[in-house]
């Protein structure tokens, strides 16, 4: 935090704006840390509190609307490509659709507090085709209110913060080794895990090429799209004679699908 606290009074404003418009594009840094910093140094007058909430704001929106751009113009890969970096791609798509619909445009108030979702929340508007216009104030609204959430508390306890960060200086080092090696064995589990299910989950697939083959052939398949309802909305085409089913009606609506017959299901 020191040494923070330090690089902040050299740099100041802009390091405030590069920094959060990269953990807007995505980039894995820590925002907390900075945001606190920055409200302390304006508590103690080495900083204007509206400057560094005003740079944030527009750091934030400018890296949303490039992100939205994207979305509307790219949908789904873009979805794709953002959650190929995380340690759950295969399920980060249709999470971060389920709580898209489930809440709609009110998601982009609220998705800065949510990790992952932040990011993924605007590529999201773009593709369900929000208007700009009401994109911008909801998004606006939401990268305002995450930001007040940090600095502002380190605004008003600068002081506290301070001797906070001069007492943690003793003991940080190992808190920090700590720390990192807690994170690094929790990814090297989760992707062990992850590579086991994969490995699983290649021997029941079935390329299209075969599944075209099977169909000229007169094979009694059945095939079921289960694409959530934005990406049937954003790409309507799908394999002929396909049930439509989202992944959430499964138990609601599994009696429409055949046992007498092969089953293929497909998805984003």
């Amino acid at each position: 935090m020191q040494a923070l606290t330090e690089f902040l009074i050299r740099h100041g404003y802009l390091v405030v704006f590069l920094w959060v418009l990269g953990v807007q594009a995505g980039l894995p840094l820590p925002a907390v840390p900075l945001l606190l910093a920055a409200g302390a140094l304006a508590g103690q007058d080495l900083l204007n509190l509206n400057a560094v909430l005003g740079l944030s704001l527009v750091a934030s929106l400018l890296s949303d609307a490039a992100w939205f751009v994207l979305g509307r113009y790219h949908g789904v890969r873009v979805l794709a490509t953002l959650c190929r970096i995380s340690l759950e791609p295969d399920s980060c798509v249709r999470r971060t659709e389920r709580m898209f619909a489930g809440r709609g445009a009110l998601s982009l108030l609220f998705a800065k507090f949510v990790p992952g979702l932040g990011t993924m929340a605007p590529p999201m508007a773009g593709l369900t085709r929000m208007p700009f216009g009401r994109f911008v104030l909801l998004d606006g609204i939401g990268a305002l209110l995450w930001t007040a959430a940090f600095v502002l508390p380190g605004y008003m306890f600068s002081g506290e913060i301070e001797r906070l960060a001069d007492n943690a200086a003793l003991t940080g080092g190992w808190l920090l080794g700590i720390f990192c090696a807690v994170v690094v064995l929790w990814i090297a589990v989760r992707a062990l895990q992850r590579r086991a299910f994969l490995r699983g989950l290649r021997t029941a697939r079935i390329e299209p090429v075969e599944v075209h083959r099977l169909r000229q052939d007169g094979e009694p398949l059945v095939i079921v799209d289960l694409r959530h309802a934005i990406d049937a909305d954003a790409d309507p085409y799908t394999l002929p004679d396909a049930l439509r089913l989202d992944a959430d009606e499964i138990e609601r609506r599994h009696h429409e699908i055949p046992r007498d017959r092969d089953v293929v299901l497909f998805c984003t």
